[in-house]
């Protein structure tokens, strides 16, 4: 019995969890089995658990990092779709294992209930997308204006919907758990759509924004993985046993040397380093402008007391590789403890991956556990030290104001910049 209980408390469970476990129907929901394709399995049949599970992650590693690079080449708009179709899975995986449990008391509506709250999430984000960067086009067409128009107030009538159909679906006696499920949704809504969302702000910022934070995860990832299959001794976090200080130190420093490398390469290409805009002449995406001060070489004074170690005085590099440090080091340090929680979650249903849709690695939920926080990581740092006031954006919405309202917008900044003497200068030049 002593031996039993110091397993639970290994395990982070106490009692209330058993409770909780009891009330949700019992036993593990999701049950795993070796996924891996029968070709790797007879390839690498005479090799241990241990060489054969290292073999199978690092081909599907490789095969990942190719599709990868594949819908870069394609483009904005399918990275776009990629974006949409891995939040769906995500969401997916997860409601699944709330489903599995709450459908063992046969209660109605709880699966349409939550796809329908991710259809309503969707649609106001994306509307919200759709007005800010597509404004031009929802002004020229007549239904898309009215919808931008009430967008909000839609968005909130289908919420409330959702809302109302969930109170008619609940059942006596077993209130607490439709409760727990009406939570489970939004908590997943808030981890993978909003997120999701946030990833899209990124690329619409510039490529860069969204290749280097993904790939200083996954670099980060892997790094990891092989600094602590070599070297590993130490564990890291009772969450994750196979987690240990080997593999993070290594993966830390890692990281960030890619990330310094891989910012320096793509900085000097305007098709990573341009705002991805709509272009409304030819009603297509376009990648093209005149890369900004973060993405031009600038000469920077070593410290004193590296010089006689580098033997140099200066170095040339783009200030975004700057940036890239603090990316890359949130991707080795906080990033991972979004893999953590999700372990966390995983050990608290008793399952051991979300699905079993990529040998070797689970389901996409396990693969992007760490790239939501980075995402919102990112988003957070591009409005606080990157993103300014935009020129453009302004003139579109003026030019969309009544006639006395532009005059009045008018005077106003002509009497300003003659107080400044700004006009007054111009007009004498």
């Amino acid at each position: 019995l002593q031996e039993s209980e110091s397993e639970n408390k290994l395990d982070g469970e106490t009692a209330s969890d058993s409770e909780s476990r009891s009330d949700f129907g019992g036993s593990s929901p999701v049950p795993t089995s070796d996924d891996t394709p029968e070709v790797l399995n007879r390839a690498l049949s005479n090799l241990s658990s241990r060489w054969k599970n290292w073999w199978v992650r690092g081909i599907l590693t490789l095969a990942m990092i190719t599709f990868f690079f594949i819908i870069i080449y394609l483009g904005p708009m399918v990275l776009m779709t990629i974006v949409m179709c891995v939040q769906i899975k995500c969401f997916h995986e997860i409601i699944t294992i709330g489903y599995n449990v709450y459908h063992s008391y046969d209660l109605p509506w709880f699966r349409t209930l939550s796809w329908y709250f991710l259809l309503c999430v969707n649609y106001f984000f994306y509307g919200e997308t759709v007005t800010d960067y597509f404004f031009t086009l929802v002004q020229r067409e007549e239904p898309l204006r009215i919808l931008s128009k009430y967008h909000r107030f839609i968005s909130f009538a289908l919420y409330l919907t959702g809302f109302c159909m969930f109170v008619l679906s609940l059942v006596k006696k077993h209130y607490r758990l439709q409760f727990y499920m009406f939570g489970w949704t939004h908590v997943t809504l808030l981890i993978v759509v909003t997120q999701s969302h946030l990833i899209i702000h990124n690329l619409f910022e510039g490529m860069i924004w969204f290749i280097v934070p993904i790939s200083c995860v996954i670099c980060n990832d892997i790094m990891a993985y092989m600094f602590g299959f070599f070297f590993g001794r130490t564990p890291l976090i009772k969450l994750s046993p196979k987690k240990t200080w080997e593999g993070f130190i290594g993966g830390f420093f890692s990281t960030v040397l890619f990330g310094l490398l891989l910012s320096y390469v793509m900085s000097g290409y305007r098709c990573f380093t341009c705002p991805v805009e709509f272009n409304n002449d030819t009603n297509s995406f376009t990648v093209d402008c005149e890369p900004s001060e973060l993405f031009q070489l600038h000469e920077y004074n070593i410290p004193v007391v590296l010089q006689s170690v580098v033997g140099w005085k200066t170095v040339r590099m783009y200030p975004f590789q700057i940036h890239s440090i603090a990316l890359s080091t949130f991707a080795s340090l906080i990033g991972p403890f979004g893999g953590f929680f999700a372990s966390g979650f995983k050990r608290a249903f008793k399952i051991k991956d979300f699905a079993n849709t990529i040998p070797g690695h689970g389901g996409i939920m396990d693969r992007f556990d760490c790239q939501y926080l980075m995402a919102t990581f990112v988003n957070v740092y591009i409005a606080s030290f990157i993103r300014g006031p935009n020129p453009s954006k302004l003139i579109q919405q003026f030019l969309t104001l009544r006639p006395d309202q532009q005059l009045h917008i008018f005077n106003t900044l002509k009497a300003h910049l003659v107080d400044r003497g700004i006009l007054g200068s111009l007009e004498d030049a």
